[in-house]
């Protein structure tokens, strides 16, 4: 019940009522997303991939920086939908889903579309060069902050940044010290990574309660 006495809808409700509205994927990014879940390997809600195919009917980037790639999932959906002409390179340093990232690519028949770049994010950014008109940021949310000097520095004017879970199941509402000690640096971080894109000069940015929250901002030209 609302202050106001309104009946307020349950977020769970709401969000399964969106989904249930979803047209779904292809068959070969529904079976990669039932292996992943099945596997326990985290990877984008079913309204941040919507999010996705919105933004890349928008801006139909020719080339798109994916930081953090998991299985190769949100790689090859963004292939998937993105112009045909567009590149993505992505960013993974677990060895294990980089196996299976490429195996993913291969099967898809993507590989030409998709460079997969091995290693830590933030030594690789450092060594890239040229601009994205869209790069998503979905690595350990502790780093982003940490990746916006480069993410900034490759992304081009008039090119969208897009960044998952920035709400943290709703912890970032909370104070430091009422979440869990091991999480606070996390927290303390992506305050400040929210902080900076929306005061950024460079940039108009927007945080949206979708999914686990994503912040979308647009490099103004």
């Amino acid at each position: 019940m609302g202050k106001d006495g309104t009946v307020m809808i349950a977020d769970e409700r709401m969000n399964a009522f969106i989904d249930s509205l979803d047209t779904g994927n292809t068959p070969f990014l529904n079976e990669i997303e039932s292996e992943a879940k099945r596997t326990n390997v985290p990877i984008i809600r079913t309204q941040v991939q919507s999010l996705i195919k919105l933004l890349l009917a928008m801006r139909k980037p020719a080339s798109i920086l994916e930081v953090g790639c998991a299985v190769g999932f949100s790689a090859l959906l963004m292939s998937e939908y993105a112009p045909e002409d567009c590149h993505i390179t992505t960013i993974e340093k677990y060895e294990k889903r980089i196996l299976v990232a490429r195996e993913n690519f291969r099967r898809a028949g993507r590989e030409d579309k998709i460079t997969l770049l091995e290693g830590d994010a933030a030594d690789i950014l450092k060594g890239l060069d040229g601009t994205y008109d869209m790069i998503f940021m979905d690595a350990a949310k502790g780093q982003y902050i940490h990746f916006l000097p480069d993410v900034l520095r490759l992304l081009s004017e008039g090119g969208i940044l897009l960044s998952d879970n920035v709400l943290q199941d709703g912890d970032i509402v909370e104070s430091r010290f009422a979440v869990t000690r091991r999480n606070r640096t996390i927290h303390s971080r992506m305050r400040e990574y929210l902080y900076e894109l929306k005061h950024h000069q460079n940039l108009e940015t927007v945080i949206l309660p979708v999914g686990d929250g994503v912040t979308i901002s647009v490099r103004r030209t």
